[in-house]
């Protein structure tokens, strides 16, 4: 592993392959990049091929190389790999490379992979968000005033690409830039809500009772589920007692300042019985969390930061891997090769879209990764739900779950709550045998999805089913 190396290259303008994700978005907003380009790029290694390609960024290429193996669980952060020019991803066969360093050997790097030996592709890596609900509010003040006029400035490019992109990903992109400078404003500090949401609803939220889930015999006990989002609330008291490793990935500690990470791991894996009087809103209450910080507290961060996770899921062989954040385009190389990573070792990456009613976005568009729909209350489909690649959809809206202290509860729609009641379900699911896993995990939860009466591009097999019997 490459030493730590702090310099002058640390800078807003960086884009080495350890920047942070401030770093990266505040040098998007300088240049003013309608494309969300973080400046670094991904290469993704054949099939098989991960050891040659490794090899090659080294020899032939000339690189300082980190390697996730280098770390402690595979737990690869990339604000420790110091001057490395890239970090490879060996249980997906993914490299993160710098800018400079990939711009300094494009042609060779291209060269390559027109031969077809080692390399699938070379892409621009692009910032990826926290795919929403409509109970997130943006937090902080006014962009213009936070940001000053120069800075302003700069967002023309940015701005005018309000008509060429997904609406829901650029306010991702804005609410993401709001934040970070309300931090450099105000210290980094984030105003949380005072009074505490005790929701008196007896049984079970409507999602779970959707899902055949309070009926189910199953709790998810022994199966690891990692949660890739914003981090969680590690002294929320709905989950004392209970396993949790945690781990961030973009620099900020896990505890979750944002309540995206929080709610989404509640719906997935929150308790049976919760601490107060709030109604059941956990699906797998036994399971083993991974908490895996792969978007900052604004809700934002990059393909790297969340291919750190993914990598970090599989080497740990979690069965379940919940992913509830959007990007436009795709699908993607990397995504695919994580999905299929996913499956060869037992695992299941789930991922919804953003809430824009649009076609997926990635990386549920990729072929190995499962996409989700949201439902209404009356199971037809969300207006914000998206229309395409669909495997499976559950409940998206008004969504009662676990968020950070001291407001503990809260109530949001969006994609993300219909991805994590597919996610708990599946370590229900998961549990009932150890052959349920990978490809036979997902093949099993659209068998046994009831059927609604709406297009396959819209629901996908249907609503997601808990097990039930012994």
């Amino acid at each position: 592993m490459a030493e730590q190396n702090h310099n002058s290259s640390n800078g807003p303008g960086s884009n080495r392959a350890s920047s942070s994700v401030e770093e990266l978005l505040l040098a998007a907003l300088e240049r003013g990049d309608e494309s969300f380009h973080t400046g670094r790029y991904l290469v993704t290694f054949k099939e098989g091929a991960g050891g040659q390609g490794l090899k090659f960024l080294q020899t032939a290429q000339g690189m300082r190389i980190a390697d996730a193996r280098d770390f402690e669980g595979q737990a690869a952060t990339l604000e420790r790999i110091g001057d490395a020019d890239a970090l490879v991803l060996p249980e997906i066969g993914v490299a993160l490379i710098g800018g400079n360093a990939a711009q300094e050997r494009s042609m060779s790097l291209q060269s390559e992979t027109d031969t077809g030996r080692h390399i699938e592709s070379v892409d621009p890596e692009y910032f990826v968000f926290a795919d929403g609900g409509s109970g997130h509010e943006m937090q902080g003040s006014g962009f213009a005033e936070a940001l000053g006029n120069t800075a302003l400035e700069s967002l023309g490019g940015v701005t005018q690409a309000v008509q060429q992109t997904s609406s829901e990903y650029l306010r991702g992109f804005l609410r993401a830039a709001e934040m970070i400078a309300t931090d450099l404003k105000q210290g980094n500090g984030h105003a949380q809500a005072s009074i505490e949401e005790e929701l008196q609803v007896p049984g079970a939220t409507w999602g779970l009772i959707a899902c055949k889930v309070s009926s189910s015999p199953r709790s998810g006990i022994s199966i690891g589920v990692a949660v890739l989002d914003t981090g969680f609330d590690l002294s929320h008291p709905d989950f004392a007692g209970r396993r949790i490793t945690s781990q961030t990935f973009v620099g900020q500690p896990v505890q979750d300042l944002n309540g995206h990470g929080t709610h989404t791991t509640g719906t997935a894996c929150g308790p049976k019985t919760p601490a107060g009087t709030a109604s059941r809103y956990g699906i797998g209450f036994s399971a083993s969390i991974f908490a895996g910080k792969v978007l900052t507290n604004s809700g934002s961060g990059t393909m790297g930061s969340v291919l750190a996770g993914m990598n970090w899921a599989i080497a740990n062989r979690c069965s379940v891997i919940l992913a509830p954040l959007a990007m436009a385009g795709g699908p993607f190389p990397v995504f695919t090769a994580a999905g299929q990573a996913a499956l060869n070792n037992g695992g299941l990456i789930i991922a919804g879209s953003a809430n824009s009613g649009s076609s997926v976005g990635a990386p549920a568009n990729s072929p190995t990764i499962m996409a989700v729909a949201a439902l209404e209350q009356n199971l037809s489909p969300s207006s914000f739900s998206p229309v395409g690649k669909i495997e499976i959809a559950a409940p998206g809206r008004d969504i009662m779950s676990s968020f950070p202290r001291p407001r503990r509860y809260n109530t949001w729609s969006g994609i993300a709550s219909a991805t994590a009641h597919v996610a708990g379900c599946a370590a229900l699911w998961a549990e009932t045998s150890p052959n349920m896993r990978g490809i036979n995990l997902w093949r099993k939860l659209q068998a046994t999805a009831r059927r609604l009466p709406f297009p396959v591009s819209r629901v996908g097999a249907g609503l997601v089913q808990g097990p039930q019997g012994t």
